[in-house]
């Protein structure tokens, strides 16, 4: 059943990384993400009341995944199923519509500082509108890693274990985190369980992110940076592709940013590494992943094969 689901999965990884994200196709049709947005959405509304708003985000999450894993049930058996399977895991893995993110911050900071802050404000979270060209490349870089593990090897991780039930509920859960799971006081209490569960489903695939990252460019250094390093970061999944990227391009990321005009202190990653960033530095990490992109699909295809 695993090679199965392995094959499939294979094919939905070339499909991805062969078409990304048509924009003639999403211009037209509601992404899947924008529908699993509006649900997520549709809950904050209904359920985030004050007095019971932890309650309130556990009958989310439940809701959410039950939904996730009955839809994905459903559309797997239909005709045809393993077809909708392929077609359903292409449109949620992410490889081609990271590195076109990523690629265009890039070619951004050819044009100027200007045109690389409003790419990188694309991509990131943190205030852009002061950075300077290693800010930018740095946030690139690290939004390249980090997605790299939650846009591409966990939802093909979780595929593989359970299916287009599973990639369905990862994503699901995913996008509310990123939406509800923060430590604001209206999301506080009502994304508690939202940000808990999607430390749990990303908990393996971040690390083995971090592990492919360094086995792709036999990087006895980056797993070094690996093993010092990746705690330092806030999060407690997202500070492994961090500093495994950090290795093998021997820079330092992480450290000092701005969140909502407030300074943060954050410590750097590879504090030893090449600090000064540019543009070819982005396109350096891009050539990470698809190098690790393809020791993935290799490792999906001999579990398939075997």
């Amino acid at each position: 059943m695993i090679g199965c689901t392995a094959f499939l999965l294979v094919l939905a990884m070339l499909l991805d990384a062969a078409l990304g994200e048509p924009r003639w196709l999403w211009s037209k049709l509601p992404h899947p993400a924008v529908l699993m947005g509006r649900a997520v959405q549709h809950f904050d509304d209904v359920l985030n009341i004050p007095e019971k708003a932890r309650i309130g985000g556990i009958v989310t999450v439940f809701g959410l995944s039950l939904g996730a894993v009955l839809l994905g049930v459903l559309i797997a058996a239909l005709p045809f199923g393993w077809l909708w399977s392929i077609l359903g895991a292409a449109i949620l893995i992410a490889q081609r519509s990271l590195v076109d993110h990523v690629q265009a911050v890039a070619d951004g900071l050819r044009y100027g500082l200007g045109d690389g802050r409003r790419a990188v404000a694309m991509i990131v979270g943190r205030d852009t509108r002061e950075m300077e060209k290693t800010d930018i490349a740095r946030a690139a870089i690290e939004s390249a890693a980090e997605n790299f593990s939650d846009g591409v090897i966990a939802p093909a991780f979780w595929f593989l274990i359970a299916g287009l039930p599973g990639i369905l509920l990862y994503k699901v859960i995913n996008t509310a985190d990123s939406m509800i799971g923060h430590r604001t006081p209206r999301y506080h209490a009502f994304g508690w369980a939202a940000a808990r569960l999607d430390d749990l489903l990303n908990w393996v695939p971040a690390r083995l992110t971090a592990g492919m990252i360094a086995l792709a460019f036999w990087s006895s250094h980056a797993w070094m940076v690996v093993r010092k390093d990746a705690r330092l970061h806030r999060s407690p999944n997202a500070g492994w592709p961090e500093a495994a990227m950090a290795g093998v391009l021997d820079i330092a990321l992480s450290g000092p940013r701005s969140y909502h005009g407030e300074m943060q202190d954050y410590p750097f990653v590879n504090a030893t590494g090449q600090h000064a960033l540019d543009e070819g530095d982005i396109e350096a990490a891009i050539g990470v992943l698809w190098r690790v992109w393809l020791l993935a699909l290799g490792l999906v295809l001999l579990v398939a094969v075997f």
